[in-house]
């Protein structure tokens, strides 16, 4: 049965097959190596140089919703001032940046192929 394209994006797997890694090892372990291309289908994950720029901004615009959205939970539980709850929104925030990087390069990847699909044939 077929892998759904969310599924496969939450796991980290190619856009194309959907079941080879995009990195070789979870971010649990370490900060996780991507791979050049697909273990299985042979998609080149990174297409030319500065290929992630879009990642980036991908990744800015996730951190500052999810700073957002700490502050205001830090606002609506501790009633400390918009000041004090956005310094603590950000430092909740720090632990989750590596998450966050290697999630925005995987939704631009998924976002590249599914704009402009690499149909060229695996190994």
């Amino acid at each position: 049965m077929p892998t759904s394209a969310l599924n496969a994006m939450l796991r980290q797997r190619c856009p194309r097959c959907r079941t080879g890694r995009i990195f070789r090892k979870s971010i649990l372990i370490g900060f996780a190596q991507m791979n050049s291309s697909c273990p299985v289908c042979g998609l080149r994950f990174e297409r030319e140089p500065g290929y992630f720029l879009g990642a980036m901004y991908i990744s800015y615009g996730l951190g500052v919703l999810t700073i957002a959205a700490l502050s205001f939970l830090v606002w609506l539980v501790a009633r400390w001032s918009v000041m004090r709850a956005t310094v603590a929104g950000v430092v909740l925030f720090l632990p989750l940046i590596p998450a966050l990087t290697l999630f925005s390069r995987t939704l631009w990847i998924y976002l590249d192929q599914a704009f402009d699909p690499d149909l060229s044939p695996g190994p």
